[in-house]
């Protein structure tokens, strides 16, 4: 036991909070997982204000997900930093795509494995197209509206080039608000000679090279180096429901819901072969 931290009055050593970002980002339903603006507000708070901290250190692990929850949750950090005047650093594990970069620009700085997937700033949108599948089956889609755009992009029914024009007209102002962010994060330090906003991804050691983070390094020894050897670190994690610790979310919350959000989280990993 550290007798120091027991005697009022006596200087403690430096001390980090450290939040996981971890998952793909949107708005969650109760007891899944992921990482959400609502889910997350009250940890981040707390790292934040909780036993005065010289910075707080973001890990991000992220594949992205929703531009919304990336927005609210990135904004939330810069808003918390400006309150309380504390620095907040961004290490990066496997990756940091898409919605998992826009929470890591919420940083002062961002630090990466030379293996690290970074940047992917681009908005997608893709779903299936079943029309074929049910005709072959027999199954006949009836759909009745009140307005005629409330029928949108249906899966079941053929694509319609008004819809796709559509959707284009909702995919383009999300990847302005994308690429003002990142501007306004990165500034000077992105490279001027190299379109970064096509939805491309590269390693740290290259990312390094077009400004998109700032350097190689791992959180422990980097968070030494900037604040001693003796530094204190404090995790923030979500807490993820007693029964999900167990497998056993599908009883509590309806077996197709949590297989589809598996699904879906599954394949924002497997786009960057993880």
């Amino acid at each position: 036991m550290d007798i120091k931290r027991l005697i009022p009055f006596t200087k403690k050593p430096p001390l980090v909070s450290v939040i996981r970002l971890q998952g793909a980002i949107g708005a969650t339903r109760p007891g899944a997982s992921g990482l959400s603006d609502a889910a997350l507000a009250p940890l981040i708070e707390r790292a934040f204000r909780r036993g005065r901290p010289v910075a707080v250190a973001l890990i991000i692990n992220s594949p992205g997900g929703s531009p919304v929850q990336s927005s609210l949750i990135a904004s939330r950090i810069r808003r918390l930093s400006a309150e309380t005047g504390i620095k907040t650093h961004a290490f990066v594990e496997d990756i940091a795509a898409s919605g998992g970069y826009w929470l890591a620009c919420a940083a002062d700085d961002i630090w990466a494995d030379s293996t690290s997937v970074v940047g992917s700033v681009g908005v997608i949108s893709a779903g299936f197209g079943l029309a074929g599948l049910i005709e072959r089956h027999g199954v006949e889609r009836r759909v009745h509206t009140a307005g005629g755009s409330k029928s949108f992009l249906d899966p079941f029914r053929p694509e319609k080039p008004e819809d796709v024009e559509r959707l284009h007209r909702l995919l383009e102002p999300m990847h302005l608000a994308f690429k003002t962010w990142i501007t306004a994060r990165r500034g000077l330090r992105l490279s001027s000679g190299r379109d970064l906003f096509t939805g491309d991804v590269w390693t740290g050691a290259d990312a390094v090279d077009l400004g998109l983070i700032d350097g190689i390094g791992h959180m422990v020894p980097k968070l030494k180096s900037l604040y001693g050897d003796k530094v204190r670190l404090v995790a923030y994690d979500q807490r993820r429901p007693w029964l999900r610790r167990f497998g056993m979310q599908a009883m509590t919350e309806g077996a197709i819901g949590a297989a589809l959000d598996l699904a879906e989280e599954r394949a924002l990993w497997a786009r960057y072969g993880l």
